[in-house]
């Protein structure tokens, strides 16, 4: 599984351009959609929203990609 840091530049990121900013998927809507399918867990619980606000601290798996969150 691919291990990701994303350095975060502000107080959090939405999670579906997290997704998308850290190479998971190709767009935003398609961040939405791996979340509205399941696909998606934070800090180990499965996520239904697709903007949750991601915050420095928090990992991230969708599929075969983990992202570890951290403060920039």
């Amino acid at each position: 599984m691919p291990s990701i840091t994303f350095t975060l530049a502000g107080e959090f990121i939405e999670l579906n351009q997290l997704l998308k900013l850290a190479g998971a998927c190709d767009s935003g809507g398609a961040g939405k959609a791996l979340v509205a399918e399941g696909r998606v867990t934070v800090d180990g619980a499965r996520e239904t929203r697709k903007t949750a606000k991601i915050r420095a601290g928090q990992s991230v798996v969708c599929d075969d990609w983990r992202i570890r969150v951290v403060a920039g």
